[in-house]
């Protein structure tokens, strides 16, 4: 009696293993063009529909093969429910599919990670709308708000997301500013206290909370919208931190920075922030994301950046992990630069 040789299976793949070796066998196998892929996200309609970011329809590629770009991998896809209105069974089975898609296309079948609003529930058609974060606030109940975040992420995931991007941490205290309705107060014990309980319930739920904008959003000047911080260290310390420091202790793993500068300095290219303070004083091993089109506003709107491959080396180097919501200065741009050695010097682009 003969038996046929059994194939082990590749050592990443191995869920025995230990994920820190399966993670670094991976990685020594893939091509820089595999490793990038993994470090943006791509958006499948960002032309459809009305604006959801800012400058959004400036960042429309009209080239855009995603037939081709499966052939190396794809790290997040952009709110697939969330863009237009879609039946929520055909868009999980569309999502699946395109996850097949993307599995059988690359050498290595590594799924993209699926993100979407989630503040006041999975902001997609049919889903169930919860009361606004002021509301949050004014109920002084955590244990409320911690199993509403569950119900919210229980939603999420049996629709196949992955990552929530809520919630919103930011204490606001001037209320020209535009996005107040998202927050939860102006105290930064109570912010940090609801904040915590809705990221306690979302990852119960086995959904990634991503706490933002770190940090400063809600104190730009004048309340206008992307403009500077006018707060010192000792305010920032006191005030815009504590709710953030909270939430990562209530397991939050991943943080999305804010659009504005502070003293001159992008958030978006702040080592300081979102390495120094938040990885090296924080001890956060999640992931950062970019706040939507933030990476390429270092060159755009901020002028930090000579073009978008400088604009992804600042970003990546201060510990942006990934360029969200759609590829525009982690793709050809930051390949171009690490080819050229002139950009790409933070730890997840090193080949």
């Amino acid at each position: 009696m003969t038996t046929q040789p059994t194939t082990a299976p590749e050592p990443w793949r191995d869920a025995n293993a230990d994920p820190g070796e399966r993670v670094r066998t991976l990685l020594s196998r893939m091509t820089l063009r595999e490793k990038l892929a993994q470090l943006y996200g791509v958006w499948v309609g960002i032309d459809s529909g009305g604006e959801m970011a800012p400058h959004q329809h400036e960042f429309v590629d009209p080239a855009l093969d995603f037939d081709d770009l499966v052939r190396h991998g794809i790290g997040q896809l952009t709110r697939v429910f969330g863009t237009r209105p879609v039946d929520p069974v055909i868009g999980a089975r569309s999502l699946a599919r395109t996850q097949r898609q993307i599995v059988a296309g690359s050498r290595f079948g590594i799924p993209a990670v699926v993100h979407e609003e989630c503040l006041t529930g999975l902001a997609a058609w049919q889903a169930t709308i919860y009361p606004a974060p002021l509301s949050w606030g004014a109920t002084f109940d955590p244990d409320l708000v911690r199993r509403m975040a569950t119900r919210i992420g229980l939603t999420m995931r049996g629709l196949g997301v992955h990552q929530g991007l809520a919630p919103v941490l930011d204490v606001a205290r001037d209320l020209r500013w535009g996005r107040v309705e998202e927050t939860i107060g102006e105290d930064p014990y109570l912010v940090g206290t609801i904040g915590s309980a809705y990221v306690a319930g979302l990852e119960s739920a086995g959904i990634v909370a991503t706490l933002k904008h770190f940090v400063g959003y809600s104190a730009s000047r004048a309340g206008r919208n992307l403009a500077p911080v006018s707060a010192g260290p000792r305010e920032i310390a006191d005030v815009l931190l504590p709710p953030f420091e909270l939430a990562l202790r209530a397991g939050a793993r991943s943080v999305m920075n804010a659009y504005t500068d502070t003293d001159g300095v992008p958030s978006a290219a702040d080592a300081t922030l979102l390495t120094g303070l938040l990885r090296d004083t924080y001890g956060f091993d999640g992931t950062v994301v970019a706040a939507y089109f933030s990476v390429a506003f270092l060159h755009r709107l901020h002028g930090v950046a000579a073009d978008r491959g400088d604009a992804a080396g600042q970003a990546l180097t201060a510990g942006i992990d990934v360029e969200l919501p759609t590829m525009d200065c982690y793709g050809e741009p930051l390949l171009a630069a690490v080819e050229g050695g002139g950009g790409g010097g933070g730890r997840a682009a090193a080949p």
